[in-house]
């Protein structure tokens, strides 16, 4: 299993990232998401500023998976876990992240990630 690193970090914070749920039926639910941060090897924080159906499946089942790369189609997929923040330190920290300026940082999603598989 990978950890996190600064060649991961970059690829994940410098691209944009697909990221898969599945609600309680079963049916899969994919979003593109623009900003992501790693807060460390194994946690990483997006921010909520107009998901719907992904924070209704994220209630039902924290499972998640993650998919970045780059122009040269070199990337990472990340599976963990999320859990969801509407008040206490995560929200502040993504009120203070410059992208996130003027947006309605609805919440704050933190993934413990399991498992990192690269991607040729």
């Amino acid at each position: 299993m990978l950890a996190t690193n600064p060649q991961i970090k970059k690829l994940l914070e410098k691209n944009p990232i697909a990221f898969a749920t599945v609600d309680q039926f079963g049916k899969p639910n994919v979003i593109g998401v623009a900003y992501v941060k790693v807060i460390s090897a194994k946690k990483i924080l997006i921010t909520d500023n107009y998901m719907n159906q992904t924070i209704k499946n994220l209630k039902n089942n924290a499972n998640v998976c993650l998919v970045a790369w780059d122009k040269k189609w070199q990337g990472v997929k990340l599976i963990g876990q999320a859990l969801y923040f509407t008040q206490g330190e995560w929200i502040e920290y993504i009120k203070k992240i410059k992208e996130n300026k003027n947006l309605p940082t609805k919440g704050a999603i933190v993934v413990n990630i399991s498992k990192i598989i690269k991607l040729a």
